[in-house]
C-alpha cells in the first residue's frame, strides 16, 4: 500500500489504535512487527520471505562477528553478509541489466547470445532494507556497536513500516535504542505528527502529482525532439517533482513515526537552496548521503591520502551511488556527473583559498542558482529512459532543435514556472533554518491551522489514483 491512499490512511488508524491501548510494550512491539509485514505484503506477499531472509542472516551474522576475535573469522562472516545481501540485490535489481550488456558485449565480438527472458520482479524497497541490515553487520564488524539481544528488536528496525521502502535509511543507533522503554505520543508529538504527514501529502498529491508530474511527462514522453523552453520546463518540472515526490514520502514517514512515539532523523534539508554541491550533498537524501560516506567513502580512504586518491574516492562513491538508484547507464552517469561536479568544488576551493572572492547575499544566490541550474542538468539523465533520449534532451536545452513544434501548453508552463519559483525561494528562506522554528513563531497566531487546513483540503480534492512514490522503485 502506499502513502497517499484510504487503504493506508484506514491501515495507519488501526495501527495508531491498537498502539495506544493498555497493552503490555512487548505486545505493543508485536504488534507493530506484524503491521510491518502486512504493510510491505501489501505489494506482494512472497517477499516478505525475501525480508526475514536478509534480517535473519544479518543478525546471525553480526553475533558471530562479535563473538570472533580472530581478524580473519571475522572477515569471513562479514563477506557472508556482504554476498549475501549484495548477492540479492544483484540477482533481484541488476540481474536483466548484466544479461543484457553481457549480451551486448558478447555481440561486440562476434558472439550471438540469447539470454532467456528475465520475468523477476523487483522487490519494493529492497535497495531500502538492505542498506538498513548491511549497516549493522558493518557496524558490529567496526565495533561501532553491539550486538542486538533479541532477533525480535532487530526484525522490527529491519521492517519498521514508516521507513521500510523508500528511507529514511536508518542506522541501528537512530532506532534500536527506542525499542528499549514504551513509547507513545504525546499530544504535541501526535498533532505535530499529524502535520507533517499532512505536509507530506501535500507535496506529493498536489505539488509533485498535481502540478509537476504533467509537465515532466509530457516533455520526458515526448518520444522527438522538443524545442529549447519546453526542454527547460520539463526538467524543472521534474526537479520539483523529484523533490516533492521523495521529500513528501520522507516527511510521512517521520510524521508517522511520530505519531507512534518514535523519532527518525531528517532526510532533506532545503536541498535547492545549496552552495556547491558537497552542500548540496549535505541536504539532499542526507540518510543515503552519509551513508555512502560512512560505509563506502572513508573505508575507501576518503581524503586521507593523495588528492589523486580523494578524487578516485569520490568519483567511485557517487559511481555506485547512482548505480544504487537504478540498472541503467543514466543512473551511472547521473551518479559520475555528481562525482565530478564534487571533485571541481574540491579543487576550485583549493585553487582560490587565497583569492580574494567578493562575498554577501547577492554572490550567494548566483551561487544557489548556478547550483541548481547544474542540478537540473544531472536531473535530465535521472528522468530519461535511456542515455540517447537524455542527450536528445540535453541537445533541446541549448537550441540544437529550435525547429521542434511546441509540446507544452503555455498554462503549463506557466505553472511550472510560478511552483518552481516558490519552491525555490521556500528553499532559500528555509536553508538555515527548520521547520520546528518557524512553525514555533508563527503557533500563537491562526497562520498555522488554517495553512494545515488549506494543506488538507488540496489533499482531499486533489487525490487522484494514489500514485506510488517515485523512489519505490529503488
Amino acid at each position: 500500500m502506499v502513502f497517499n491512499s484510504l487503504t493506508f490512511v484506514l491501515f495507519f488508524a488501526l495501527v495508531l489504535l491498537l498502539h495506544n491501548l493498555p497493552f503490555s510494550w512487548q505486545l505493543k512491539k508485536f504488534n507493530l512487527l506484524v503491521a510491518s509485514y502486512i504493510f510491505y505484503a501489501a505489494w506482494n506477499p512472497p517477499f516478505v520471505i525475501l525480508l526475514w531472509a536478509s534480517t535473519i542472516v544479518d543478525w546471525f551474522v553480526a553475533r558471530q562477528i562479535h563473538r570472533q576475535e580472530d581478524p580473519g573469522r571475522r572477515k569471513a562472516w562479514l563477506i557472508i553478509s556482504l554476498v549475501a545481501n549484495l548477492g540479492c540485490l544483484a540477482f533481484f535489481k541488476y540481474g536483466k541489466f548484466l544479461t543484457e550488456n553481457w549480451q551486448l558485449l558478447m555481440a561486440s565480438i562476434g558472439v550471438d547470445y540469447t539470454p532467456p527472458e528475465w520475468n523477476i520482479l523487483l522487490p519494493v524497497g529492497i535497495s531500502f532494507y538492505t542498506f538498513h541490515s548491511m549497516s549493522y553487520t558493518l557496524d558490529i564488524y567496526w565495533r561501532r556497536v553491539k550486538p542486538i539481544p533479541k532477533l525480535f528488536d532487530f526484525a522490527l528496525f529491519v521492517a519498521f513500516f514508516t521507513q521500510l521502502v523508500a528511507g529514511p535509511i536508518l542506522r541501528t543507533s537512530d532506532l534500536v535504542p527506542q525499542f528499549a522503554k514504551p513509547r507513545t505520543a504525546t499530544f504535541d508529538q501526535l498533532c505535530w505528527g499529524l502535520g507533517l504527514m499532512t505536509v507530506g501529502l501535500f507535496q506529493k498529491v498536489v505539488i509533485a502529482d498535481g502540478a509537476f508530474a504533467p509537465a515532466a511527462n509530457l516533455v520526458f514522453g515526448n518520444y522527438g525532439p522538443v524545442g529549447a523552453l519546453d526542454a527547460w520546463i520539463g526538467t524543472l518540472a521534474f526537479s520539483g517533482q523529484i523533490f516533492c515526490d521523495f521529500a513528501g514520502y520522507s516527511t510521512i514517514a517521520i510524521g508517522a513515526a511520530m505519531c507512534l512515539g518514535f523519532s527518525i532523523p531528517n532526510n532533506f534539508n532545503s536541498p535547492y537552496g545549496a552552495v556547491g554541491f558537497s552542500d548540496f550533498w549535505r541536504r539532499w537524501h542526507i540518510s543515503l548521503s552519509t551513508w555512502l560516506r560512512d560505509y563506502l567513502y572513508i573505508p575507501l580512504g576518503g581524503n586521507r591520502n593523495s588528492e589523486a586518491k580523494t578524487y578516485r574516492n569520490l568519483m567511485l562513491t557517487m559511481l555506485i551511488g547512482g548505480l544504487w538508484h537504478g540498472a541503467n547507464w543514466t543512473f551511472v552517469v547521473w551518479g559520475g556527473l555528481h562525482g565530478l561536479f564534487l571533485a571541481a568544488e574540491r579543487w576550485l576551493k583549493q585553487v582560490t583559498v587565497r583569492w580574494n572572492i567578493p562575498s554577501g547575499p547577492a554572490i550567494t544566490l548566483l551561487l544557489t542558482l548556478f547550483t541548481f541550474a547544474l542540478i537540473n542538468i544531472t536531473w535530465v539523465f535521472f528522468r530519461a529512459e535511456s542515455l540517447a533520449a537524455a542527450m536528445n534532451m540535453l541537445g533541446s536545452m541549448i537550441g540544437l532543435h529550435a525547429d521542434a513544434g511546441p509540446v507544452l501548453p503555455t498554462v503549463k508552463i506557466l505553472e511550472t514556472l510560478v511552483c518552481i519559483g516558490g519552491l525555490f525561494c521556500a528553499h532559500w528562506y528555509m536553508r538555515n533554518r527548520s521547520l520546528e522554528d518557524v512553525v514555533a513563531r508563527a503557533r500563537r497566531s491562526t497562520l498555522v491551522p488554517i495553512a494545515w487546513a488549506g494543506m488538507a483540503f488540496a489533499v482531499v480534492i486533489t487525490q487522484g489514483t494514489g500514485n506510488a512514490f517515485i523512489y519505490f522503485q529503488f
